[in-house]
């Protein structure tokens, strides 16, 4: 299956979103190997053009990160729009499978939390919110 690619004048606006909260935006698979060698944890949100993440995913982890503990690094991918860089950084998910959009957070480069399309659709923001903050307040 060949991945869907976005021209970026339509994606744009969803990159921004995460951008303004302090998201590096990692485009190439050297960022993203370079991004999940350095030490601490890191967050990883597969952005992604569908409804569950403007709705849901986005407007989640933007309240997670209001308060509280936080990851070292925030970093985004995005689904259809850096295909290499998502590819990239979903084949440190294993043994999750690919999913857009995505959140995962990574400890010294390791998997630790990982919430996937599934999880996101059927939470409200609110909720992906106080379950990502668990997730901080874990491992962070």
């Amino acid at each position: 299956m060949i991945a869907q690619q976005y021209p970026e004048p339509f994606i744009a606006p969803m990159r921004a979103e995460l951008s303004r909260l302090g998201f590096e935006e990692l485009r190439t698979s050297d960022a993203v190997d370079a991004a999940l060698a350095r030490p601490g944890t890191t967050l990883v949100v597969v952005n992604s053009v569908c409804g569950c993440a403007a709705g849901k995913a986005r407007p989640g982890i933007a309240l997670a990160l209001r308060a509280g503990k936080r990851p070292d690094h925030l970093t985004t991918v995005f689904a259809g729009g850096d295909v290499e860089a998502t590819t990239q950084a979903r084949a440190r998910f294993d043994p999750y499978p690919p999913s857009s959009p995505s959140i995962a957070l990574l400890k010294d480069g390791a998997l630790v939390y990982m919430m996937e399309r599934r999880d996101i659709e059927s939470r409200s923001s609110d909720a992906i919110a106080a379950r990502l903050q668990q997730a901080f307040d874990e491992h962070c």
